[in-house]
């Protein structure tokens, strides 16, 4: 028999890209335990996440991370206390959310309990959901990571309208390339940002993307090729160059393209609400001139905290827990999609 909607435990699998996560979690705000596994420092030596590592080390860790949240949220009897799995089938790795989705299933075939499959993108949504008991439709909620740039209009749960997004690269994309031209490492949003505070945003011109179009629409290819260019232009030349100014010179530009857009997309709807999300959402920049702009539009901002700003299971379960309970259900014939698109 299924609990109440505020008292339904979910457990939340998360595994679409370099992060096994798994969470527990009571109605869809209600935290009784999240676990997370990091794989950073595996894929950093390459700049980049490798898919096929991803996928193993997914393997390796999300048995004992199993264990881990079941034993933190105080349950003993799966089978009888968890009412859901809710578990990532896509977008993302194909190898990762394999790992993901099979584990969900042989735990809903073990457990005798429902599995439903959660897009990641309407997880990342439900961030907000889960840190903000208050926060309902409609909104406007801005996606903002490492694959993906899109803002889309949340008329209500379940019902989505895509308002725009990148031609190209994702803004997050566009961090990582400039760190690792720069030798900072990867990821590289969290280091530019570091750095950007200490840098004059006004050293280099670079150019805003699409700042002046009528559309909710970005593009980071040229940004980036165009600090690129000053990279090497300062390597063959022998001329110095501050990596603080150009940091904060390049993320000058990419939070004035977020934000005139996500502003942009307030004006056209006329909707007051909105949330930011993804990893990206981490950005300090970002997150303090969104507040100032919110501050002059009186718009009501919901920002999630930024351990739930990158991929995380308790977006999920939240989500999961929503979908569910708005009439969706899935079988053992669920299956990863790594291009599932739900607007």
């Amino acid at each position: 028999m299924i609990a109440e909607p505020e008292e339904l435990l979910t457990l939340g699998i998360e595994t679409s890209c370099d992060d096994t996560a798994l969470a527990v979690m009571k109605g869809r705000n209600v935290v009784l335990s999240s676990v997370l596994s990091s794989q950073i420092e595996s894929h950093s030596e390459y700049g980049g996440v490798v898919p096929e590592l991803a996928s193993r080390m997914h393997q390796e860790m999300i048995i004992p991370l199993l264990e881990e949240v079941l034993d933190g949220a105080g349950i003993n009897d799966p089978s009888e206390e968890i009412d859901l799995i809710a578990v990532t089938a896509g977008p993302g790795l194909m190898g990762s959310l394999l790992v993901g989705v099979m584990t969900a299933k042989a735990l809903s075939q073990a457990w005798r309990i429902p599995v439903i499959g959660v897009n990641h993108l309407e997880g990342h949504i439900f961030a907000n959901v889960a840190a903000n008991r208050d926060l309902a439709p409609p909104f406007i909620s801005a996606i903002v990571s490492g694959g993906h740039t899109e803002i889309v209009w949340v008329k209500d749960f379940g019902e989505y309208e895509l308002l725009g997004s990148t031609r190209d690269d994702a803004a997050g994309e566009a961090y990582d390339k400039i760190a690792k031209m720069m030798g900072l490492g990867y990821p590289g949003g969290p280091v530019i940002d570091r750095l950007a505070s200490r840098g004059d945003p006004e050293r280099y011109a670079l150019p805003m993307p699409l700042s002046s179009t009528s559309r909710v629409e970005f593009s980071f290819s040229g940004l980036k090729t165009a600090a690129a260019n000053i990279i090497r232009n300062s390597e063959k030349t022998g001329t110095s160059l501050k990596k603080e100014d150009i940091c904060a010179s390049f993320q000058k530009a990419v939070i004035g393209s977020l934000t005139c857009k996500i502003k942009l997309a307030a004006d056209m709807t006329g909707v007051k609400r909105l949330t930011l999300s993804g990893g990206v959402a981490a950005n300090s920049g970002l997150r303090s001139k969104l507040n100032e702009i919110a501050e002059e539009e009186g718009w009501e901002l919901f920002l999630p905290p930024k351990n739930m700003c990158t991929d995380n299971a308790v977006m999920i379960a939240s989500a999961g827990t929503d979908s569910f309970l708005r009439g969706n259900r899935s079988d053992l014939s669920l299956s990863p999609d790594p291009s599932w698109e739900i607007w």
